[in-house]
C-alpha cells in the first residue's frame, strides 16, 4: 500500500460543534465520549489495537487558517512564544491528544477523554505506552503554576480564526 502523507485516515466525532467553550485539554474532558471513524480501506491497520488502554490521536486543526508566534494561552495572561504553548493555531495546524480506547467495532473506535472539535480530520493513531511516552519531566516552564487550570477552563475567542 502506498504511504499516505497528510491525507486524513478518518474523522473524529465529538459533542463539540463550536470552537468556543470547548475543553482546552483532555483532562478537562475526562468523561467526554467520542467516536473515531477510520476509512474502510485502512481497517486492517486496527488489528491488535484493542490491547491498548490509551491511544495518541494526531489530527488536523482544520478550522484554523493562520497563526501568530506570540499568543496569550488560555491558562495565562502573559503573551508567550507559540512553541511554549499548546495553542491550536500553529504553522502546520497539527494537534494531538491521548484518549482512552473503550472499544473497536469495525472501522469505529469509541474513545473517552476527547477534547476535539466534531468533524476533525484524523491523520494518525499510535498506541500510548507509558514506558515510552511518560517522560519523567521535572520542569514545566510557565505552566508550573497554571497546569491545573486545564481541568476547568474552556476555550474562548482567542484561538478561533479571524475569518470564522
Amino acid at each position: 500500500m502506498e504511504p499516505i502523507c497528510c491525507t486524513p485516515i478518518g474523522v473524529i466525532h465529538t459533542p463539540f460543534t463550536s470552537l468556543d467553550d470547548m475543553p482546552i485539554q483532555p483532562t478537562g474532558a475526562r468523561d467526554v465520549v467520542g467516536e473515531i471513524e477510520i476509512n474502510e480501506e485502512l481497517v486492517e491497520g486496527l488489528d491488535d489495537l484493542d490491547g491498548f488502554s490509551h491511544i495518541h490521536l494526531v489530527y488536523h486543526f482544520h478550522k484554523n487558517t493562520d497563526f501568530k508566534l506570540k499568543v496569550t494561552p488560555f491558562m495565562d495572561t502573559v503573551p508567550r512564544g507559540l512553541f511554549a504553548t499548546r495553542a491550536p493555531r500553529r504553522p502546520n495546524m497539527i494537534g494531538m491528544s491521548v484518549v482512552r480506547l473503550e472499544s473497536i467495532d469495525g472501522n469505529r473506535l469509541r474513545v473517552r477523554g476527547i477534547d476535539v472539535l466534531d468533524g476533525t480530520p484524523l491523520l494518525d493513531i499510535k498506541p500510548y505506552v507509558a514506558k515510552f511516552d511518560a517522560a519523567p519531566a521535572d520542569r514545566f516552564g510557565w505552566l508550573d503554576e497554571n497546569a491545573d487550570k486545564a481541568e476547568t477552563l474552556r476555550s474562548d475567542y482567542r484561538f478561533v480564526a479571524e475569518s470564522d
